[in-house]
Parts: C-alpha cells; structure tokens; sequence
C-alpha cells in the first residue's frame, strides 16, 4: 500500500512538472511573436510563419490562425501519436496560439537582423521546453510524421526543411526578400537553440587514450580525478604491439588534470578528445532525469 502511495505521488509529481515546464514553454515561444517577430515581418517556417505570412497579408490574428491550421493537422495525425503526448500536444498547442494574440506587448526593436536573432532564441528556447514536457505545438511536424508513415522514403527531416523553405519563400514574395532572409537567420536560430535546450547545454569531453601503461593512467584518473575509465584491449595494427584503450569522461575543467596525467604516466600516449552535447550517469545527470 505504501509504495503504490509512493508510486502515485511520483506519477502526480511528475505531472506537475511536465505541465509546468509546458506553460513556461509556451510563455517564452509565445512572448517572442509580439515583441521580436510579428512586428518585423519576420515568419520562419512552420504553421506560425504561415499565420504570419496571412497576418500581413489579410491582417488574421497569428495565434488564432494558427490554431485553426493545426485543427485539421492534429486530426490526420493523431493515429500516429500516443495518447498522452496528444492530451499534451492539444493543450500546448492551445495554450501557445492564445498567448500569441493575447499579450499585447509593445515591439522591443524595429530592427529586423536584431528582432530574427532574439525572437529566435525566444521560439526555440520555448519549443525546447515544450517538447521536453514530452508535447509539441502541433504544426508541421504531425504532417511530416503522416508523411513519412506512409513514404519512408521522404524523412521527417527532409519534409520538415523543404516546408519552412516554402512558408520562408511565401514570406520573400508577400513581404519581401529581405524578410524572407531574415526569416532564414531566425529559423537556423531555433533550430541551434532548440537542438541545445534538448541535448543539453553542459559540453563534456570523452578522452581515449591508447596506452601501454594503462593500469597506471587508469589509477591516477581514479584516485585524483574521480572518473571512472572503461578499457578495452587493443592492438597497433603497424607495430603489433598489444595495448590498452582507455574512455574517460570528464568536465572542461578536469581535461588539464588528465592531459597532464597521461603526459606523465606514458609520453608517448596517443589521445584525442571529443565533445558530449550530454553525459547521463553516475557522476553527471541523472539517467532518468528527462524521463516523459
């Protein structure tokens, strides 16, 4: 009895949180149209720049548009999705075409290299949100899953990318050009943010080291780094001679301790270091810290 209490305190708690982080969400993508994008004539891709491409063009509200484009798009695709992620997706989706039209904030800048830059980071840091509550604004992306299920030949990607280059060149002939351009920077933007907000904006480095003192280097990574080393053995495909592949992840701000390590344990020690947009497991984030 005490852990099915357990279970569904975690289950509300989990709840709570996801809508939570889905409302914030929502309030920064949203904020972003009346104060960067909307006023600049800037559309960049998706259901919204197609509301925005009609706003400038017959003067439609953004936020309602768009919500009456998503209604037919969320009935073709919602077979695809599970239930949860539908409940999550239709009240996201409404939630974000209402904020739209109605905070009523006044342009922070007319200047549109300015307004393409802010408002997207604005949109993508909220989209990333969105869609870490384990939800989506509806839009574009259901139609290029229908798609996809149907033609696995054309990606979700591919869809995706050839639709904001038709919504961006609507924009260049309703507008003109230049907000067409504008609209390019602003939608890279979202992505580049987005991308990060999901992956993780912490950058770890994963160092493998090949090494003939491997039991050395692995000690000293233990005992005065406090990492955990993985070794495989290996052999030099040139010299023949057996050796040890070490992994070890470690912050930005312990490469120079296990640089200097290895330098000192086995000059001659052949590393090369790559980048972890995300490390989850003991010692960095949790393995089931964004569980949806």
């Amino acid at each position: 009895m005490t852990n099915m209490l357990a279970g569904s305190g975690n289950a509300r708690a989990k709840w709570v949180m996801h809508y939570a982080l889905m409302l914030v969400g929502c309030l920064i993508g949203a904020v972003a149209y009346p104060l960067f994008l909307v006023p600049n004539g800037i559309a960049p891709g998706g259901v919204t720049g197609i509301s925005m491409v009609l706003h400038h063009a017959f003067g439609w509200p953004v936020g309602m548009t768009s919500l009456l484009i998503n209604i037919p798009l969320f009935l073709i695709g919602y077979r695809s999705m599970g239930r949860t992620f539908v409940l999550r997706s239709l009240v996201a989706t409404v939630l974000f075409s209402a904020l739209i039209d109605l905070m009523k904030l006044e342009p922070l800048t007319r200047e549109p290299l300015l307004a393409s830059v802010f408002g997207g980071v604005l949109v993508g840091f909220g989209l990333g949100l969105i869609l870490r509550a384990g939800a989506t604004t509806g839009g574009t992306d259901l139609l290029a899953r229908v798609v996809h299920r149907r033609f696995p030949l054309i990606s979700v990607g591919a869809f995706l990318f050839a639709l904001d280059g038709v919504v961006i060149t609507l924009a260049g002939f309703t507008l003109s050009m230049e907000h067409a351009m504008y609209a390019m920077i602003s939608a890279f933007i979202i992505t580049k943010v987005l991308d990060s907000v999901l992956t993780g904006l912490r950058m770890d480095k994963a160092c493998y080291i090949i090494t003939r003192q491997g039991e050395g280097i692995t000690r000293r990574l233990l005992d005065e780094v406090g990492r955990g080393v993985t070794t495989l053995n290996a052999t030099g495909s040139y010299s023949g001679h057996q050796m040890q592949l070490l992994l070890c992840v470690v912050s930005r701000m312990e490469m120079l301790a296990v640089k200097s390590i290895v330098n000192q344990q086995d000059p001659k020690a052949f590393m090369f270091i790559t980048d972890t947009h995300e490390t989850l497991g003991e010692g960095f984030a949790n393995l089931a810290s964004d569980d949806i």
